[in-house]
């Protein structure tokens, strides 16, 4: 029985995949841009890419934005995303760092949902989940791979560890070099939903072959879905409108 994650009015695991968007501003007022832009589009959940602001290494201007998006975007599922470099994100920052900047961010209760890349060490990990959860705050546990789509055991094996760590929501994106690495994920996904998965799990294959697992993720297991309003976070990603159109066709026909 999958437990599912709830959040402002918004069951994640439950019915079609949820829509994300991801607010990807480098500045405060490209970001309060977005954020009203975004208030006007038929999505589920906005991502705050915090790893795009440019004072992202100052924790009181990031609070201090945070409180102005969330002004904007009062009854919105909010969750803030620290990509690291290596993950394909636009910063690389200290283990430390990356502690401190979560933490400051779940006790200000602003956000619903905190990123927490699975390739941490794995105490950091814990402490990181269990501040969120003292702040009834939700947790993903992310990996990310832009170079390639591990074997379908390894894709499983990732989502089972970030499950076993406590997230709350098992994430993983792949790059595919091939249609059949895209099958690979999907499968995986499929393997994971059926035998394996307590909760929501978030799939996707990159780029545009991986297209398709942004579109059937409720027929593979999936529970979010990532979408774009003027700039992707990620490759691959598809127009909010044209997504909803096609998961609402998939979802009235299962």
């Amino acid at each position: 029985m999958i437990k599912t994650v709830t959040v402002k009015g918004i069951t994640i695991g439950e019915g079609a995949p949820k829509i994300c968007v991801p607010m990807v501003g480098e500045t405060l007022s490209q970001l309060m841009e977005e954020a009203e832009s975004l208030s006007t589009l038929d999505l589920d959940v906005v991502e705050w890419r915090v790893d795009f602001f440019e004072d992202v290494e100052d924790i009181d201007k990031v609070t201090s934005a945070l409180r102005k998006i969330r002004a904007i975007l009062p009854k919105t599922p909010l969750i803030f995303t620290f990509r690291s470099a290596k993950e394909g994100g636009e910063k690389e920052v200290s283990s430390a760092f990356y502690q401190d900047l979560n933490k400051a961010v779940v006790k200000t209760g602003l956000v619903d949902i905190i990123d927490v890349e699975l390739f941490n060490d794995e105490k950091d990990i814990k402490i990181l989940i269990d501040a969120a959860h003292t702040n009834n705050t939700y947790t993903i546990i992310s990996n990310h791979d832009f170079d390639k789509t591990p074997p379908k055991e390894e894709i499983v094996s990732r989502l089972r560890k970030a499950q076993q760590l406590g997230g709350d929501l098992p994430k993983i994106a792949v790059m595919p070099t091939s249609p059949a690495d895209v099958l690979v994920l999907l499968e995986a996904t499929y393997t994971m939903t059926e035998k394996y998965a307590d909760r929501p799990i978030i799939t996707m294959s990159m780029a545009g072959q991986g297209v398709i697992s942004r579109l059937a993720g409720e027929v593979f297991g999936s529970a979010m879905t990532f979408g774009a309003a003027k700039k992707a976070s990620a490759p691959g990603q598809v127009a909010v409108s044209e997504l909803r159109n096609v998961l609402s066709l998939l979802h009235s026909n299962l």
